[in-house]
């Protein structure tokens, strides 16, 4: 139903991507940065940046992990961002982030991802809790959005949602 391209991989051919990943970001840029963001800086997530795409190769969206913490042995958490295209809202995006957060916990071996969003980006709050996020906390004022200080509602999911045996993480 879905693919994950990473972009530090990316063919040539692939490259075409690149603008509908600025057009997707240019329309929802409002839920995905402070005043502090630089534009586009999502390129910088980079080699941890992937286009997603349905099994026609048509572009979804792009997801990307950042801040990660652990050490040079063990990735113990990173945080998650997330945009769609609109056509791909509903079932496909559920599906895609069940199998996106599954393959981050095999292949990162993390133990939490988290996703920071504002308080008023309601579809993605009911997003992350169908795919199995929980609310941790709000974390008042903590940037300015527009002039204004603005909170962040904090989500995460931890392995154990997929796994039953934990992981030892000395």
């Amino acid at each position: 139903m879905c693919k994950f391209k990473r972009m530090s991989s990316l063919s040539f051919y692939d490259l075409h991507y690149i603008p509908q990943v600025i057009n997707c970001y240019g329309k929802y840029a409002k839920y995905l940065h402070d005043d502090y963001a630089e534009n586009f800086g999502i390129f910088s997530a980079c080699p941890n940046f992937w286009v997603v795409t349905d099994y026609s190769d048509e572009f979804m969206g792009f997801v990307f992990l950042d801040n990660f913490t652990g050490s040079r042995r063990t990735n113990f958490s990173a945080e998650i961002t997330v945009c769609f295209d609109k056509k791909a809202w509903g079932s496909f995006v559920r599906y895609s982030a069940k199998f996106f957060l599954k393959k981050c916990f095999d292949d990162f071996g993390f133990y939490k991802i988290k996703a920071l969003i504002f308080p008023d980006n309601f579809r993605v709050k009911k997003l992350l809790t169908q795919v199995g996020f929980e609310y941790e906390t709000t974390l008042p004022d903590e940037t300015l959005r527009n002039g204004k200080p603005q909170n962040i509602d904090v989500y995460s999911i931890k392995r154990t949602y997929y796994y039953k045996d934990e992981v030892n993480y000395d």
